[in-house]
C-alpha cells in the first residue's frame, strides 16, 4: 500500500486535519494507495505558498531563458521516468499500458516546446497617434494559476496547463481528481528534482466537493484551467466569474464520426474503433456517434461489430490487452445506466450491452463490454448525452447535408471526424462542422503544437499550440510622455 503526501511550498505535508482516503485499482477493485484528504485550510496553504513563490524568492528573479531551462530539465526527467509514471497511471486509472507509455514518452514535448517559448514572449512598440508620447506593451504573468485535471489522463492534461503557465512566469496549484491523484504526486517529485523554487508548483489533493469551491473562489487565485464534465465546468465558470478570474474550460463532447460512401473502408473501421473503444471510451473526444451513409450502413456496422467483438479485455498492465476497465465505480454504474436507457428508448444492441465477465477481467474490476447500438436517431439520449464509456450509437444518413445537420445537432462541439476520398467534400464539410478539432481520414490525433478546445458547451479557450500561452498572460500598455511642457491639465490628451 503506497502512502502519499501533498506537495506544498516545496515540502511534503499531510493534510491539516490528518485525514486520508483510499485510491482504488480499477482492474482489481482494491485499494492500492492512500492520499491526503485536503480541506479549505490546505487550499489556503497551497495558494499562500504559490503567492509567495510568485512575489518573492528566486522565481520572479529568473530570466525567461532560465525558466525555459528549468522546463526543459523537467521534460528530461519525465522522459527518464516515463515507464514508472505510466505504470502508476495504469494502476490508478486502468487505462492500457500501451497508451499510457506512449503518452508519458510524448509528454516531455510540452515542456520542451513551452520551455523554448518562454523567452519568445514579447511586447510591442505601438506607433501611437499622440504626439510626444512613446507607447509600448509588456506581456506579464497573471500570478497564481490553478489546474484541475480529470481522471482519464492526469499528467497529459496537467501538461496542457502547467507548461504554458510556468513558461509565462506564473506559479501553480494542481488539484488532481480524487480518483487518480497518485501520478501527479509522483510527478511533483520530478518538479522538485528539476530545481524549481519552493511554491512554484504545489499539489493539493482531496474531494472536489470539499475543496473545489475554496480553490476556485480564493482571492489570490488569478486563473483556473479545468478539464472535465460540462456540469462541473459550468460551476467553475460561475464561481470564477464572481471575482473576474480568467478561465480555460475543456469540457465534454458527443463527437460525430462520419463515414461517407467513398471512404476507404478498412481504415475507416479502424478509425471508428480507435475513436470509441480505445481508452475504453473514457475520453472527451470520443467519437461516440457513428454516422454512416445509408448505402453502406449495414455492411460497415457489421465490420465494426466484428472488429470490436474480437478486442481482448483484461489486465491493463499487459501489452496484449486492448480494452481495460472503467476507471471509477460511479462511472461504471453511469455507463450501465446509459445502456439501459438506450434499450428503453428502442435502440437495438448489436454488441455487448452489459458488464464484462470471464477469467481475463478478474472478479473485482469495473469492466463493461464494448457496446454498439443501431436503430438510433439523434434525439435519443444515447445520441445527445455524454456517456464517457465504450458505447457507440450508429445513425444512418442520406447525403452530405443530412450528415452535417445531424453532426451539428448537439449542444457539444469538441471534436468531429469524417472519412472520404473527395477533396471538395473534405474542404466543404470540415468548414461547416461545428467543432474545435476536425479529423479527416484519421482520428484521435493530439499534438502540443495544435490548439485543442471546443465550440458551444464543450468549453472556453484553447490549450496547446502557440496561442495557448496567451491564456496565462496579461497585456500592460505603457505610455511615456516626452513633451517638455504639459499644455492643459483639464483636457484629455
Amino acid at each position: 500500500m503506497q502512502s502519499y503526501k501533498m506537495f506544498i511550498g516545496g515540502e511534503w505535508v499531510e493534510a491539516v486535519g490528518g485525514e486520508r482516503f483510499e485510491s482504488l485499482n480499477p482492474f482489481t477493485g482494491k485499494a492500492w494507495a492512500t492520499i491526503p484528504r485536503g480541506k479549505p485550510a490546505d487550499v489556503d496553504r497551497a495558494v499562500a505558498a504559490a503567492k509567495a513563490g510568485f512575489r518573492t524568492g528566486p522565481w520572479p528573479k529568473l530570466t525567461a531563458t532560465e525558466r525555459g531551462h528549468l522546463l526543459r530539465r523537467l521534460g528530461d526527467l519525465i522522459a527518464e521516468h516515463a515507464e514508472q509514471l505510466a505504470r502508476t497511471e495504469v494502476t490508478d486509472n486502468g487505462k492500457l499500458i500501451n497508451e499510457m507509455a506512449f503518452q508519458l514518452k510524448y509528454i516531455p514535448q510540452w515542456y520542451y516546446y513551452f520551455g523554448g517559448l518562454a523567452d519568445k514572449v514579447q511586447g510591442a512598440v505601438i506607433p501611437i497617434d499622440k504626439p510626444q508620447t512613446f507607447n509600448f506593451t509588456r506581456q506579464e504573468a497573471l500570478g497564481v494559476c490553478v489546474g484541475i485535471t480529470a481522471w482519464n489522463s492526469p499528467l497529459l492534461l496537467l501538461a496542457y496547463k502547467l507548461a504554458p503557465a510556468l513558461a509565462a512566469g506564473n506559479t501553480f496549484v494542481a488539484k488532481p481528481s480524487e480518483f487518480t491523484s497518485a501520478s501527479t504526486l509522483e510527478f511533483a517529485k520530478l518538479v522538485d528534482k528539476a530545481g524549481f523554487p519552493p511554491g512554484v508548483f504545489n499539489v493539493v489533493t482531496g474531494f472536489g466537493g470539499e475543496i473545489g469551491d475554496a480553490l476556485i473562489s480564493h482571492a489570490d487565485v488569478a486563473k483556473v484551467a479545468f478539464t472535465g464534465s460540462e456540469a462541473t465546468g459550468r460551476r467553475i465558470g460561475e464561481l470564477a466569474a464572481r471575482s473576474f478570474k480568467k478561465v480555460t474550460l475543456e469540457l465534454g463532447g458527443k463527437s460525430p464520426h462520419i463515414v461517407f460512401d467513398d471512404a476507404e473502408i478498412d481504415n475507416a473501421v479502424k478509425g471508428v474503433i480507435s475513436g470509441i473503444f480505445a481508452a475504453t471510451g473514457q475520453t472527451c473526444i470520443a467519437g461516440s456517434r457513428l454516422l454512416v451513409h445509408r448505402s453502406i450502413h449495414d455492411q460497415f456496422v457489421e465490420r465494426v461489430v466484428a472488429f470490436a467483438g474480437r478486442a481482448k479485455k483484461g489486465d491493463p498492465l499487459l501489452a496484449s490487452t486492448q480494452v481495460g476497465p472503467v476507471t471509477t465505480p460511479p462511472q461504471y454504474r453511469k455507463i450501465l445506466d446509459y445502456i439501459d436507457v438506450a434499450k428503453g428508448e428502442g435502440a437495438t444492441c448489436v454488441l455487448g450491452g452489459g458488464p464484462a465477465a470471464g477469467p481475463d477481467v478478474g472478479e473485482g474490476g469495473y469492466f463493461v463490454e464494448p457496446t454498439i447500438f443501431t436503430g438510433v436517431h439523434n434525439r435519443m439520449r444515447i445520441a445527445q448525452e455524454e456517456v464517457f464509456g465504450p458505447v457507440l450509437a450508429c445513425i444512418p444518413f442520406e447525403d452530405d447535408e443530412e450528415a452535417i445537420a445531424i453532426a451539428n445537432d448537439t449542444t457539444f462541439g469538441l471534436a468531429a471526424g469524417f472519412w472520404t476520398q473527395d477533396i471538395r467534400r473534405i474542404l466543404r464539410v470540415s468548414e461547416r462542422l461545428q467543432a474545435g478539432t476536425v479529423w479527416v481520414n484519421t482520428y484521435r490525433v493530439i499534438s502540443y503544437l495544435s490548439p485543442l478546445g471546443g465550440y458551444k458547451h464543450s468549453g472556453i479557450g484553447r490549450e496547446n499550440g502557440l496561442d495557448s500561452i496567451q491564456n496565462y498572460l496579461q497585456t500592460k500598455s505603457i505610455m511615456i510622455g516626452t513633451a517638455e511642457d504639459v499644455v492643459d491639465p483639464f483636457v484629455m490628451r
